[in-house]
């Protein structure tokens, strides 16, 4: 029997030796490389901390003693310790979470994995405690080194280091990276606590002397140890940042020396004030197809062959990330004007190439999304054109800025937001879902949205001449689907895809959902009902064209993959209200909820969003009102559209999301 099979929670623990500790250290690793290849998921970062939360897990008293981590993608080996051991179908539909998730465990704290977030939740949950009593409880907070780039963390810190009176540990994963290697001055910072001679002397003297040493010397040695590192931070590393903030500091410490963690943490513990635990650690360690990866050290894998690290399946298909790449890349050689700039995201916002290419023109700020934003404002009002590339949830984060120093400002800045829509396997926190609904609230904003390849090209490069305004460019997660070419171009900009001599439905299919409206009308007209199919390309503002084409049809449908609340379907019934134009408006998107971890199919289909569903809905609607289905003259059907408007004009005919 392993050591593994036989946690069935963190108490289990307690009867282990150090060794056997060890011994269960890797056997997770083992674990994590079996069973994260079959699935894909967070494989680099998990390998990492494995020693790290078996000592957390041995030490508190989780989940009396709340453990955060920030992010939660390393939280892989913190399930396995409490109880969660089956990873068959991780991120799949039924399995577990990539992230902590509430309804698993009680042992899951925060879900939300939006980074530098969980000092702040700490520092809530210690005030709390000790509040209400509590105080013999502690909070532990696992931050990677990464989430101290953002600004977030650094507010934390100082309204932390205002109330020492409170149990809060604050465990410091430091492996050098995020995605990639972590940026800034912090990060220099602590590459040189972490390269410096004199901390690798000591720490291989270290952990040699401290298990030589019995319990009363090892308390004494503690000390010492704990004196000469803060002597060597700050006389060998002429920094004592940490002392700065009025915060003990303990380390630099091995995160892979199971002995020195535990003794670091009890030290911790014991402390009664805030602590910051400095834990030295190295991602994807003991695998080494993962280490010997310069790009990311496996942060993040689809399937691979465990014993090579091969991706395995799915080869060949073009990502729009790519064709965004590439696009940049093309439009950089023409204007020296375009500077790149991203959030700790280089490689997968595709900037990479363009970074390569023009190395001075790029500008990692690290997970700061607000700082992003606002210095895009800046460089526009000096004769720049920032192309800031972010994920679309994290757009949620710098709206004030885009709203206040960009769109104010009339700074022309283009955003690219890369896995809009739903995502998939990493749920509720990572689905683009919100953005078309949030940015369209900023004045003057024009949002794209391409349906395919060839209609990203084009967008961006026309988002790219507005000089006076925000861009948005927004796309999908995955591969870009076959081109889908229009039948004319209005003059506003408007692609019509398909038209019919009948003017029954008006579908305005929504970027990549176009190709969804083409598979609906297709349907429609195997019923009898004619359907006319239009690709804005420009989401935002809503073409006059649109309102012309409405006024010509019996009812309007939007399809979008963001939202319902407030997104463009929202705009389209609006706009036409505006002109007087009074056809019915069905809006389908996804429901203003937390969205949990599925395939993006399955998601869609919950929704509604599919071919069937909606064909279905408006076929449902073709009974019994007083306005009848347009028909030519050889048709000699009779269908009729279910038309039920109130008097202020707002549709009746149904939600979309039944």
């Amino acid at each position: 029997m392993s050591l593994l099979s036989s946690v069935s929670g963190p108490r289990d623990l307690d009867r282990m030796t150090v060794e056997e500790l060890e011994t269960l250290a890797g056997e997770i690793r083992e674990f994590l490389v079996e069973n994260v290849s079959q699935t894909g998921g967070h494989l680099g970062p998990n390998l990492g901390v494995v020693e790290l939360t078996i000592a957390i897990h041995r030490v508190f008293r989780s989940p009396d003693d709340p453990i955060i981590f920030d992010t939660g993608h390393q939280s892989y080996v913190h399930k396995l310790l409490t109880g969660r051991q089956d990873f068959s179908q991780l991120r799949s539909r039924g399995g577990l979470a990539g992230y902590p998730q509430r309804s698993e465990s009680p042992h899951d704290v925060v879900e939300s994995s939006h980074a530098s977030s969980s000092l702040s939740w700490a520092d809530g949950i210690s005030r709390a405690l000790t509040r209400t009593g509590r105080t013999d409880r502690h909070v532990v907070a696992v931050v990677g080194d990464g989430a101290l780039t953002g600004g977030m963390t650094w507010e934390a810190l100082n309204n932390i280091s205002d109330d020492n009176d409170r149990n809060l540990v604050i465990v410091v994963n430091d492996n050098g990276r995020s995605y990639a290697p972590t940026i800034g001055g912090m990060a220099r910072y602590l590459n040189r606590v972490r390269t410096a001679d004199s901390y690798r002397t000591l720490h291989k003297g270290s952990a040699t002397l401290s298990r030589s040493l019995g319990p009363a010397a090892r308390a004494f040695y503690r000390g010492i140890r704990g004196g000469t590192h803060g002597f060597l931070s700050r006389f060998v590393n002429n920094v004592a940042l940490y002392s700065n903030l009025d915060i003990k500091y303990l380390g630099p410490v091995d995160g892979h020396d199971m002995a020195a963690m535990l003794e670091t943490l009890e030290l911790a513990k014991s402390y009664g004030a805030p602590v910051i635990v400095h834990a030295i650690t190295e991602k994807g360690r003991g695998y080494a197809p993962a280490l010997s990866d310069e790009a990311d050290q496996f942060h993040a894998v689809g399937r691979i062959d465990p014993l090579t690290g091969v991706a395995v399946g799915g080869a060949g298909a073009t990502a729009w990330t790519d064709v965004f790449s590439e696009e940049l890349v093309a439009a950089g050689e023409q204007r020296d004007d375009i500077i790149a700039m991203t959030a700790a995201m280089l490689r997968p916002t595709g900037l990479l190439p363009f970074a390569q290419r023009f190395p001075d023109r790029v500008y990692d700020v690290g997970i700061a999304e607000q700082h992003a934003v606002a210095s895009a404002a800046g460089l526009a009002y000096g004769g720049l054109h920032p192309v800031v590339a972010l994920y679309a949830t994290f757009m949620n984060r710098a709206f004030d800025q885009v709203l206040m120093d960009v769109a104010l400002h009339k700074a022309g800045v283009t955003f690219v937001l890369d896995r809009a829509g739903v995502t998939g396997p990493d749920g509720p926190s990572h689905h683009g879902v919100w953005d078309l609904a949030m940015l369209q609230l900023v004045p003057h904003i024009r949002i794209a949205v391409p349906r395919d390849a060839e209609r990203l090209r084009e967008e961006f490069r026309e988002a790219l001449t507005v000089d006076d305004a925000p861009t948005v460019v927004r796309f999908p997660k995955g591969a870009v689907g076959a081109d889908l070419p229009a039948i004319e171009r209005l003059a506003d900009g408007v692609d019509v895809l398909a038209r019919s001599e009948a003017q029954d439905v008006l579908l305005v299919g929504i970027g990549p959902m176009a190709h969804l409206a083409m598979e609906v009308a297709e349907r429609l007209r195997a019923q009898g009902i004619g359907a006319t199919v239009v690709d804005p390309r420009w989401a935002i503002p809503v073409q006059p064209s649109i309102v012309e084409l409405a006024a010509a049809h019996r009812l309007v449908i939007t399809l979008e993959d963001g939202i319902r609340v407030g997104g463009i379907g929202t705009r389209v019934r609006q706009v036409l209200r505006e002109a007087g134009v009074d056809t019915a408006v069905d809006e389908l998107g996804l429901p203003d909820e937390f969205i949990d971890h599925a395939s993006r199919d399955q998601i869609l289909a919950d929704a509604g969003l599919t071919a069937s569903k909606i064909a279905n809905d408006v076929v449902a609607q073709v009974l019994g009102t007083r306005i009848p289905v347009a028909r030519p003259a050889t048709d000699t059907g009779a269908l009729w559209v279910t038309q039920m408007t109130s008097p202020e004009g707002a549709s009746q005919t149904g939600d979309g999301q039944s």
